[in-house]
């Protein structure tokens, strides 16, 4: 029910020519003081989405710096990633319920990962959990006084579906901590755990992320089918309602009365194994793009020129405009990747897509398809304004998103627990985990005890 995942370690003085001193030196001293530690990452996919790359690179970067860290990546039932998908829309704002039988099979699967970590003895002092698919693993694993375990949740939480998440997150209170992409993502009503706010970052050190030369970019998108005379717009994203790939096409067709040849590419390559609705997405956009040679959707990745990674990288770089058009947007990886290559980017006006963008300055904010289509315009008219704002671009990423802080600030918050626990050891003089408080359950529940426990109330106040 879980793999472990054996990474290459990256030496972390390669990032030190990306990265200010200052942090440098923090990052340094923090993993000094918890070197002794035994760290675990555990999502639900290991490759695809940004949570995967995340880990696929922050997981060898805190072992370079001398701390003994592990990626665990669980293998459930596939009718687990259909529950879980559901469980990602509608805490995102999706209207629904889920059913006894939809609960049944995540806490199932999730009792029996807990099962194959207690029969194997995995083992870690700081347990950092991702994602809704995790969520209830804390109340299944026995919990020493001494462990410290966090819940990261990366998804998009401003106006989720009152119901489900007046189910979930009482499971919340099992955790220490509970880390957030941005404030208002912090689940409203939640008293404990404490809430941290972490912003996600890229990894410059990859594949995707060092930006190709222009010919080479413009050689891999002509392979892919474009006409590398003509101009190109792209959005990297899963085919995913969320992504609002129609209101993509909707602003190239705009657009497009005033750039004659412009093409669209919605790049929508995954090896993503906790999808299983983009297929269905596909079709539909598919449709909506009615057979128009210049909008290339791709989805399939096998047979490519070269690695996704490479084909994500050149046409960032291939690309006049890149567009990230998010209806809800928990971050959004992909804004930074193609801000780090020097592309000004139009993103929809929600979510992590704000702190990325600052509007009008390396990039634009949209509301609509019709204010999308005349910023695409505007951008592909106005070279220098694009050369400007993708200096800018680049320079925020380098100073917010780059992969070296996101480590720093997980660490901090790691040691700050361990201090916290060990000064409440000190005061009270007896040990404190955390568990017992009011609404939690106790250690290694079975699966039908944590069901009964979240089934959905019968009234919810939707004023609330």
């Amino acid at each position: 029910m879980y793999l472990k995942l054996a990474q290459p370690v990256v030496p972390f003085e390669n990032y030190l020519p990306l990265i200010t001193s200052q942090l440098a030196d923090d990052l340094k001293a923090v993993a000094r003081d918890l070197s002794h530690l035994r760290v675990v990452h555990i999502n639900s996919t290991a490759f695809g989405g940004g949570v995967a790359e995340i880990l696929q690179s922050l997981v060898p970067l805190m072992t370079s710096l001398g701390i003994a860290t592990e990626r665990v990546v669980i293998d459930p039932e596939p009718e687990f990633f259909k529950v879980t998908k559901r469980i990602h829309n509608l805490l995102q704002g999706a209207e629904g319920t889920l059913s006894a039988g939809e609960l049944d099979t995540y806490f199932g699967n999730i009792q029996r990962v807990a099962d194959e970590i207690n029969r194997n003895q995995l083992a870690a002092d700081v347990w950092f959990l991702h994602d809704p698919q995790l969520l209830p693993l804390a109340s299944l694993l026995p919990r020493p006084a001494d462990q410290t375990w966090l819940w990261v949740c990366h998804i998009d939480l401003t106006s989720p579906n009152r119901s489900v998440l007046d189910t979930l997150m009482p499971l919340a209170r099992n955790y220490d901590q509970v880390i957030v992409s941005l404030p208002q993502y912090a689940p409203k009503g939640l008293d404990t755990p404490p809430v941290s706010v972490v912003p996600p970052a890229i990894d410059p050190l990859t594949a995707k992320n060092d930006p190709l030369g222009e010919s080479e970019a413009l050689s891999l998108v002509a392979a892919m089918g474009i006409d590398p005379d003509r101009p190109l717009m792209t959005q990297v994203s899963r085919f995913d309602p969320w992504k609002d790939p129609k209101g993509v096409i909707d602003a190239f067709r705009l657009a497009r009365r005033d750039i004659p040849g412009l093409q669209l590419a919605l790049l929508g390559l995954t090896l993503a194994n906790d999808d299983p609705e983009a297929l269905e997405v596909l079709a539909s956009v598919t449709e909506h793009a009615a057979g128009d040679p210049d909008i290339h959707l791709y989805f399939d990745p096998n047979g490519l020129p070269c690695t996704v990674d490479c084909i994500v990288n050149a046409f960032q770089v291939a690309s006049k405009v890149i567009l990230q058009k998010s209806t809800r947007e928990g971050f959004g990886l992909t804004v930074s990747e193609a801000m780090w290559k020097g592309a000004p980017v139009i993103g929809g006006n929600v979510g992590g897509i704000r702190v990325q963008i600052e509007d009008g300055v390396n990039g634009f904010l949209v509301d609509s398809p019709e204010e999308c289509g005349r910023r695409v315009v505007q951008l592909i008219q106005d070279p220098a304004l694009r050369a400007r704002m993708g200096e800018e671009a680049r320079k925020r990423v380098r100073e917010r998103f780059l992969l070296p802080r996101l480590a720093l600030d997980y660490l901090r918050i790691v040691r700050s627990q361990i201090e916290s626990r060990a000064m409440v050891q000190s005061t009270n003089g007896q040990s404190h985990n955390g568990l017992g408080s009011p609404g939690s359950l106790p250690e290694g529940a079975p699966a039908e005890a944590l069901v009964r426990a979240v089934e959905p109330r019968k009234k919810v106040n939707p004023d609330r």
